[in-house]
């Protein structure tokens, strides 16, 4: 797993032993997407300009609702979305905090593998009392996050 970051931005990759098409699948389609991420998604879907939301399913934080606004999807190459980083209190009004991007970039590899990027940009654009928290707990987050897919693709 290939891992670069900056204070504004998490950058991480994981080559899937998958097509292109199988991750994009596992990406694309809210109910996959869900099983692999921990969050149920069930009778929403993924398309641009929609707010998908879902209580996660990770124990420890089923008090949480993952909140995505769905921004770009490039078939079978780019899933972007917005969100509120780490927005694990619910007691916390996180809505008039601005969102980071999270984009997903999907290359066809070698041997039929794709090479899956994930970003996640705009922390220096989330309060400065929860900036790095959500850095630090995204930064871990992704690299499981990607593990994560790639058992659910292969299996």
């Amino acid at each position: 797993m290939n891992q670069a970051s900056n204070t504004d931005q998490i950058e991480r990759s994981i080559l899937i032993k998958a097509s292109a098409e199988r991750v994009w699948r596992a990406l694309s389609t809210p109910q996959e997407f869900g099983a692999w991420f921990g969050v149920k998604l069930e009778g929403e879907q993924f398309s641009p300009g929609h707010h998908a939301r879902g209580p996660i399913t990770i124990a420890g934080f089923e008090h949480v609702i993952f909140n995505a606004w769905i921004e770009r999807m490039e078939a079978p190459s780019l899933l972007s979305y917005r969100w509120h980083p780490y927005a694990i209190d619910a007691e916390v009004d996180y809505s008039g905090e601005e969102c980071t991007l999270v984009t997903f970039t999907l290359q066809p590899s070698g041997d039929g593998a794709t090479l899956l990027t994930v970003v996640e940009s705009g922390f220096d654009k989330v309060p400065a009392h929860r900036r790095a928290d959500a850095f630090h707990m995204n930064s871990k987050g992704w690299e499981g996050q990607l593990r994560n897919i790639e058992r659910y693709v292969t299996q």
